[in-house]
C-alpha cells in the first residue's frame, strides 16, 4: 500500500507543470492596479429656487444623470497572516465623464465630469487550490470586503435649447463600502510577485448639498442639488509584491538511535546536496549497522539509495542524473560496510532516484531527509 501510494504521487508530480507553488502571504505586501469602471446613473433632487428645469417651480425637480465609461486606479499596503487572511489599507481614484441628463422640461445637452477618491480598509481571503483537490498551482482566487470614506467632486453643465443654463458642482464625502473578487497569478521567476485580475463593486451613500446655479430669462437662481446613492463597477489589472517569501526552514535531521541492547534493523545515512561521499556522522552510522549485523540473525543486507527532487541537471536529464546519483550513494555505503567487516556477498544495492521520498515535496525541492541511503538488515 505504501509503495503504491508513493508511485501514484510520483506519477502525478511528474505530470504537473513546473510552476510557482501557491504559498499563503506572510508579512507585508504592496499592490497597485488600474482599469475600466462603469458608474450607474445617479438621481438628483433640486431645490425649488434653482430653476433646474428652466421653468418656475415651487416644488423643485428631479433629474437622472448618465455617466460615460471611465477609468480607475488603486494602491494598497497590507499584511498577510499566513493562513489565507490578509488586511490592507487602500487609496483609490475613479473618473467618469457626464454624458446625459434626463427628467428636464426642455431638451438640451449635458456635459461634465465626476471624480471620486478616498481611502478604504479591506479584509481578504486567499483560497489555496490544494484545499479543493487540485495540484500545486500558481493561480490563487480570493474574495474581500472593505469599508471607508470617499469624496466625490462633480462638475456638470446643462444648456437648454431655450438658452437656459444650469450648472451643478462641488465636493462632498460619504461612507463607502466595496466587494472584491480576484485571481492572483504567481510569477515563478520572481518569488513574491503576482499579477492580479479583479472585479470591484463600490457603493457610496447619499451626497447632499451640491451647489446648483441656473441662468434663466428671470435672472440668476442658486440653490442645492442632492444626489442619491452611487454604484460603481470596475475591472482591474494589477501587480502585487509580498516581501516575506522565504520558505520555512526544513526540520532538523535527527539520525535514528538504536535502543539499548536492541540493535536496529534499519539505518538511515544522509548526504549533502549533489554529493555521494560519506560525512563523519554517516561513517559512524554505517559502522553501527555493520556491528548490529553481527548481533542479530542477518541473512542479507539491503542498501537502497535515494535523492530529493532537485538536480544539478535541468529538464528531463535531471531525473536520469538523480538515478545515477542514488546508485553512487548506495555504492559508497556498501564500500564502507565492507571496510567495517561485512562480506560483500551479503550486500545488495539499489538506486531509486527521486522515487519514494521520505518527506513528500513538489518538483525541484531540496529536502535533506530525502537525500539518503537506507540500510536494512534482513
Amino acid at each position: 500500500m505504501r509503495l503504491r501510494t508513493a508511485l501514484l504521487a510520483t506519477t502525478l508530480l511528474a505530470a504537473a507543470p513546473v510552476v510557482a507553488k501557491a504559498q499563503p502571504i506572510t508579512g507585508p505586501y504592496v499592490s497597485i492596479g488600474a482599469g475600466y469602471n462603469y458608474q450607474q446613473p445617479i438621481h438628483s433632487d433640486f431645490s425649488p429656487t434653482t430653476y433646474a428645469n428652466g421653468v418656475n417651480s415651487t416644488s423643485g425637480s428631479r433629474s437622472k444623470y448618465r455617466l460615460g465609461d471611465g477609468f480607475n486606479g488603486q494602491g494598497s499596503v497590507g499584511w498577510g497572516f499566513g493562513n489565507g487572511f490578509r488586511a490592507e489599507l487602500e487609496g483609490d481614484y475613479y473618473y467618469n465623464s457626464v454624458d446625459h441628463r434626463s427628467g428636464t422640461a426642455y431638451p438640451g445637452s449635458t456635459g461634465g465630469k465626476q471624480e471620486t477618491y478616498g481611502a478604504m480598509a479591506n479584509v481578504l481571503y486567499d483560497f489555496n487550490p490544494s484545499q479543493f483537490g487540485f495540484l500545486p498551482s500558481p493561480v490563487v482566487p480570493y474574495l474581500g470586503i472593505g469599508a471607508g470614506y470617499q469624496w466625490t467632486h462633480l462638475t456638470t453643465q446643462t444648456v437648454y435649447n431655450n438658452g437656459f443654463v444650469n450648472r451643478v458642482g462641488g465636493t462632498n464625502g460619504s461612507f463607502a463600502y466595496q466587494g472584491i473578487a480576484g485571481v492572483a497569478f504567481n510569477i515563478a521567476q520572481v518569488p513574491g510577485l503576482a499579477v492580479t485580475v479583479e472585479y470591484r463593486f463600490l457603493g457610496t451613500l447619499n451626497q447632499d448639498a451640491y451647489q446648483s446655479t441656473a441662468w434663466t430669462s428671470n435672472g440668476l437662481h442658486k440653490g442645492n442639488a442632492d444626489f442619491g446613492k452611487q454604484y460603481n463597477h470596475s475591472g482591474m489589472l494589477g501587480l502585487r509584491y509580498a516581501f516575506d517569501t522565504a520558505p520555512p526552514p526544513p526540520p532538523p535531521v535527527v539520525a535514528p538511535v538504536a535502543p539499548p541492547y536492541t540493535p536496529a534493523r534499519t539505518y538511515l545515512v544522509f548526504f549533502d546536496w549533489d554529493k555521494s561521499n560519506l560525512t563523519p556522522r554517516a561513517r559512524q552510522i554505517v559502522a553501527e549497522a555493520a556491528q548490529a549485523s553481527t548481533h542479530v540473525q542477518t541473512t542479507r543486507i539491503e542498501v537502497n539509495g535515494y535523492t530529493d527532487t532537485s538536480s544539478a541537471r535541468g529538464g528531463a536529464a535531471g531525473a536520469k542524473y538523480n538515478q545515477g546519483l542514488s546508485v553512487r550513494r548506495a555504492t559508497s555505503v556498501k564500500a564502507e560496510l565492507i571496510r567495517d567487516g561485512v562480506p560483500a556477498s551479503a550486500i545488495d544495492i539499489h538506486g531509486y532516484g527521486e522515487s519514494h521520498p521520505l518527506v513528500p515535496t513538489g518538483p525541484n525541492a531540496r529536502e535533506p531527509q530525502n537525500r539518503r541511503v537506507e540500510i536494512i538488515l534482513h
